[in-house]
């Protein structure tokens, strides 16, 4: 057998063994975006609903500086937050670099524009086709917003699930701010990275297996979310004619 067989026959032995160390990695990497996702969702959902039926002088601008944002690359991301939590930085006296919390604190920057972006664009949609009539009703922007995305519980679902997507399979910010360091702030990403440097090709293609699978999840329930949706939609609307 080649390399690249015996490599992938090595993984999925690895993977099937249930082998402690590659767990140990996938754990961690699961939890860390999980917290990070968790944290920005919810300043995120807050933020895109609001931003979606407030209407100010400025709006616009912060529009377009928020999509920029979302084209941000994560090692620029890593390196801010790196500065910040340095010794010299200004929150240096936490003492959270190169540890769990640090990473979190990347990827919810890293999420965060990604969540407020996208929850903007689907509540807003919705305010354009509803938004008139429940203004109508004597609903204020605050309310509205959180009517439509009770409506579009569904579209928002997918949302996180693209948030938590983005977190899982990040690597510049996590190895910046994280160190890498075994047993401690290694994750799924930046142990791919290193173990293929190393040679340890096995290691690297369980973990890269595990990670095609948790994004091949995620993906399906979008899918499925999406099916979801359009059963309901066509649902209601199939008993809107019989009424």
């Amino acid at each position: 057998m080649n390399t690249f067989q015996e490599s992938l026959a090595r993984a999925l032995q690895l993977v099937a063994e249930g082998d402690a160390a590659l767990f140990e990695i996938v754990a961690r990497s699961l939890s860390v975006s999980g917290v990070a996702c968790i944290l920005a969702c919810i300043f995120g959902l807050m933020l895109g609903g609001w931003l979606a039926v407030a209407r100010f002088p400025a709006r616009a601008a912060v529009v377009t500086v928020l999509n920029t944002f979302l084209a941000i690359p994560s090692v620029v991301v890593g390196l801010v937050v790196y500065l910040l939590l340095s010794r010299s930085g200004p929150l240096g006296f936490l003492g959270w670099l190169f540890s769990f919390k640090a990473m979190v604190v990347a990827q919810v920057l890293l999420v965060l524009p990604l969540c407020t972006a996208l929850t903007r664009q689907v509540v807003e949609d919705a305010e354009r086709a509803n938004g008139e009539q429940l203004q109508s009703l004597g609903a204020c922007g605050p309310l509205r917003s959180l009517l439509l995305a009770l409506d579009e519980r569904y579209a928002l679902m997918t949302v996180l699930l693209t948030c938590f997507g983005r977190a899982v399979s990040e690597v510049g910010a996590v190895m910046i701010v994280g160190g890498n360091i075994e047993g401690f702030t290694r994750v799924m990403t930046t142990a791919i990275a290193l173990e293929t440097s190393k040679g340890d090709l096995p290691l690297a293609m369980g973990l890269g297996l595990i990670l095609l699978t948790v994004v091949l999840g995620l993906n399906a329930a979008i899918a499925l979310i999406a099916r979801w949706r359009g059963a309901h939609t066509e649902g209601l609307a199939l008993a809107g004619g019989n009424a």
